[in-house]
Formats: C-alpha cells, sequence, structure tokens
C-alpha cells in the first residue's frame, strides 16, 4: 500500500509539472515570482486557516473557485487571509469581502490595474503586520482602486478602503485597528515596511460596517518609515480621506478630494511627515461630526502620553466650502446631493481648516488654507493642546488663511472667534465675549502666518494653481525641521506651472469608464 501512494504521488507530481511547463504567456497572476497559472484553475493551492479564517496562498479566484487566472481578488468568504507573494498583472478586478494580507505574504499588482470593490461585501483591502502590499503605478498607468457601481451611479461608501498596519511606535501599544476587520498594529520597529503606494487612486471608499466605525479611504495603523507613499489621490470616501494612527511613515503628494469627513486625521502618536498635500472640499458633503481639514488628536481622552503624535506638514493647500458662491453651512444645504448614500452615514456641518485636540502636538507649515468657516482651533477640552502652542511644542509658521468667517475658535462646534476660558459642570464651553479667541491670536502671532479677507486675493488658478504674482510663490522656510523635506520657496502645494498632479489623477471619477 505504501509503494502504491508513493507512486500515486510521483504521477500527481509529474502531472502538475506538466500543467506548470505549459502555462500561457497572458497569465493574471504570477505565483511566488516564478510559477504561472495556465488559466484553468489547476495551479496548486495550499490551504491553511489563520485564527479560524480561511487561508490560501493563492488569491485569484472564479466564482468561489480555485482559478489562477481568475479576475476575483478573495475566495467570496467575508473574511479572507492571504499566505502567499503573487502579482497581479495588469487587468481589470473584483475585490470581494475583506481580504487580509497576511504576515509574511506580499501582493504585488502591476501598473495601469484596476480592481473594483464588492459593494455587497463591503470589500476591503487590509494588510496585516508583516505583510506587504506593493502597488507602484507610474504616472500614466496608476493603479485603481474604485467602486464596482456603473458610472453615474457611484457613491461614496460603495466599498471599504486600504488599510495598511505595521510594527512601528503608536501611544497605545498594541491596537485594533477602525472599521471593523480584525487586525492589530502598533510594535517597536519604525523601520518597519509595510510595502508600496506610489501613482496609486483609491475612489468611493469608506463603507460604514458600524456607526462611527468605517473603514477610511486609506488608513494607516502604525506604519513604519520603511514603507514607501506617494502620488495616492483618495476621492469621495465615505469617512476620512487619509488617517494614521500612530506609525511614523513619510509621505509625499497627496489628494483628498471631496471626502465626507476629515481630509487628513492624526492620531495616536503618528510622528512622520507629510510634503505636498492637496485637500479639495465638496460644499454639499460634510460629516455629523463637522468636517475639517486637519484633524489632531494625541489620543482619545487627551492624555499626556508618548509618542505624541508630531507629524509634521509642509506644502499643504486646504480649499473648503466657501468657494461655492452659494454655500449655506446649514443641513438644508449640505445634502449630499447626487453623492449621498442614503446608507446611514450622517451629514452635518464643515468646522476648520486645521482642528487640533486632545494634547496633539501637529506641525504645519508653508501652507494655505482658503475658504472654510474657521482657520484654527487650538481645543482645550482634553487635554493641554493651548499648553504645548505656548510652549513651542507645535509648529505653525508660514501659513495663509484667506476667506474665513473667523481665523480662530477655541471649541469644537464654536464658530465665534472669542476666548474659551474653561467648560462647565455640562462640558460647555466657557466663553469671554470681550477677547479673542486663543486660536486666532496664536496664530497671528506665529512667524510668517498671514491672514488674507477674500481668497481671490492669494491669486489662484482653479482655487489652487498660483498665478505669476501670487504671494504664496515666496515665504516658506524649513528651518529646524529635518532633511527628509524638499526644500521650495513657495506655499501650498503646488507652484507656478507645477505638473505633478497631471497624468495619474482623476478629478471626474463618477463619468469614467472603468
Amino acid at each position: 500500500m505504501k509503494s502504491m501512494k508513493i507512486l500515486g504521488c510521483i504521477g500527481i507530481l509529474a502531472m502538475a509539472v506538466s500543467m506548470t511547463a505549459c502555462s500561457s504567456s497572458n497569465d493574471n497572476v504570477t505565483d511566488n515570482g516564478t510559477n504561472t497559472g495556465n488559466g484553468t484553475g489547476t495551479t496548486s493551492y495550499v490551504w491553511t486557516t489563520d485564527g479560524g479564517l480561511k487561508a490560501c496562498d493563492h488569491i485569484l479566484f472564479s466564482k468561489g473557485k480555485e482559478d489562477a487566472n481568475g479576475i476575483e481578488i478573495g475566495n467570496g468568504d467575508q473574511e479572507f487571509v492571504f499566505t502567499g507573494k503573487q502579482t497581479l498583472k495588469k487587468g481589470t478586478y473584483v475585490l470581494n469581502g475583506w481580504v487580509y494580507i497576511g504576515n509574511g505574504a506580499q501582493l504585488t499588482i502591476e501598473p495601469g490595474t484596476i480592481i473594483k470593490g464588492d459593494k455587497d461585501s463591503k470589500a476591503a483591502l487590509i494588510v496585516e503586520r508583516g505583510g506587504k502590499l506593493i502597488a507602484k503605478g507610474t504616472a500614466d498607468a496608476p493603479i485603481i482602486f474604485t467602486s464596482e457601481q456603473a458610472k453615474g451611479s457611484r457613491k461614496p461608501g460603495d466599498w471599504g478602503g486600504i488599510i495598511l498596519c505595521g510594527k512601528a511606535k503608536n501611544n497605545q501599544n498594541e491596537m485594533q485597528i477602525e472599521g471593523g476587520p480584525r487586525t492589530k498594529h502598533g510594535g517597536n520597529d519604525d523601520t518597519d515596511n509595510s510595502g508600496i503606494l506610489s501613482y496609486v487612486r483609491i475612489e468611493f471608499a469608506g463603507y460604514p460596517f458600524q456607526k462611527d466605525k468605517e473603514i477610511n479611504g486609506l488608513t494607516f495603523g502604525s506604519v513604519g518609515n520603511g514603507t514607501q507613499i506617494d502620488h495616492v489621490q483618495v476621492s469621495y470616501s465615505n469617512d476620512d480621506s487619509f488617517e494614521w494612527f500612530g506609525g511614523n511613515v513619510n509621505c509625499k503628494y497627496l489628494i483628498a478630494y471631496k471626502g465626507w469627513d476629515d481630509d487628513f486625521d492624526t492620531d495616536n502618536g503618528f510622528s512622520g511627515n507629510v510634503q505636498f498635500g492637496l485637500a479639495i472640499r465638496d460644499s454639499k458633503i460634510a460629516d455629523t461630526s463637522q468636517s475639517n481639514g486637519f484633524e489632531s488628536d494625541n489620543c482619545a481622552d487627551g492624555s499626556a502620553v508618548s509618542p505624541y503624535t508630531t507629524a509634521t506638514f509642509s506644502n499643504i493647500t486646504f480649499v473648503g466650502p466657501k468657494l461655492d458662491n452659494n454655500f449655506v453651512n446649514t443641513p438644508d444645504y449640505i445634502t449630499g446631493g447626487s453623492y449621498n448614500p442614503n446608507n446611514g452615514s450622517a451629514l452635518g456641518k464643515f468646522q476648520a481648516a486645521m482642528h487640533l485636540r486632545r494634547n496633539s502636538r501637529l506641525n504645519c507649515i508653508n501652507s494655505i488654507a482658503i475658504g472654510w468657516p474657521i482657520g484654527l482651533i487650538l481645543d482645550n477640552q482634553k487635554g493641554d493642546t493651548q499648553g504645548a502652542a505656548t510652549a513651542g511644542n507645535m509648529k505653525l509658521q508660514n501659513i495663509y488663511f484667506a476667506g474665513m468667517d473667523a481665523v480662530g475658535t477655541d471649541a469644537n462646534k464654536i464658530y465665534d472667534d472669542v476666548l474659551v476660558t474653561g467648560y462647565d459642570a455640562d462640558s460647555k464651553p466657557i466663553m469671554d465675549s470681550s477677547k479673542k479667541s486663543f486660536s486666532s491670536t496664536f496664530f497671528l502671532a506665529q512667524n510668517g502666518n498671514k491672514y488674507f479677507d477674500k481668497w481671490t486675493d492669494l491669486l489662484l488658478n482653479n482655487s489652487y494653481i498660483p498665478q505669476a504674482k501670487s504671494p504664496v510663490l515666496s515665504g516658506a522656510s524649513f528651518t529646524g525641521i529635518g532633511s527628509w523635506f524638499t526644500q521650495v520657496s513657495y506655499l501650498g502645494a503646488l507652484n507656478a506651472g507645477d505638473t505633478w498632479t497631471s497624468g495619474w489623477t482623476n478629478f471626474d471619477p463618477q463619468n469614467t469608464d472603468y
């Protein structure tokens, strides 16, 4: 019997080798960098379990069945763990359910690939600690993650989004990522590498798994600085466009386009650098929690725990809702318009270009914000963000505000530029209307900061590209912030004649044929 089993195994192995050798040259997936599927699903799939979930070293399927030349990412289960190393060749795929790139796994995606997120399964791609996503597009062939819905009917929250988790530090030790997935993040390796996202678009993501537990367009959980992030556009996210929980990953050339909640949200000790960021709002879309350009916390309760949220953002341009001449900051106007997904995501009001709170020590330099109701909120309800500002533990310099209703206010949901002196027993702010807010006073006292009554005074084409005589073409300074940043003379995301947004971006994904 043993000899018969051995002969049988040898025969099966020979057949497998023969099939592999006959594989075609245009297959959708390369396995482990060497073997290629033949399009009939005969490549060997090795199955295991991971935390009670089905896990496999292959990622492509057809209607839930093994198919190395399939176009479905994930086996159709709500949660699936990928454990192999494969390259998706240029093509169009459908992402089903929550697909985890597990510890030791690596998914590489070729330039020009389109991946559509399945709506019914709230599809999301989640890189776990020790896993890697290599999505390296080009300016001419970006990698696109988008809605599976037909053009003209796409909405924020049509699918989940992209989550990267790593082993870098945060200020809560090991953390559970928000949005519903099982994944944890955090460690002590600030050089950790979760892969590459370069020339990537993420559109119509952010499905609300539960109330206030949406997956963002792009979420970073303790991602280390060995990870490469550049040229990423997140459009019509149903929550934040970008959110960082701890970690120290560095990012360049980010676009947050018409998201639901905040453009750039930083928490739990994020200490990386970000340069060249463009954030543009839809005047009909704001979250019930009050939408901001920056929202920044040290942690949820404002504790004085380290590492502090000390990220440095430079050359950011925030384009607010007030550039719409008909804009009114009321529920009657902020309806979501044709982009309202009616999926339980509540609408609210626009608030501030920068809302820094809960002991955050976020830094922002060489930047522009136009057309927001409020410029800056240094919020002291939890923690002592104002104390950090006074002590010089945050840098807000060389920033131009224009066309605001208030340069600054001192508390969440307070739109008047008056001093908040404390909070009463019901946690309501106590105000001294005879004095300007701490926030506006601090902002105007910092080096290089200016306020303009009208955003048109900045001479910006298309609301964000400076004209030849624009005052934002000079005034930048990089003194004392380290060598990582590209030193430029201008404020904001773009110089006159800049082309970094050309080719790979899309400002009308609703009407694009995919």
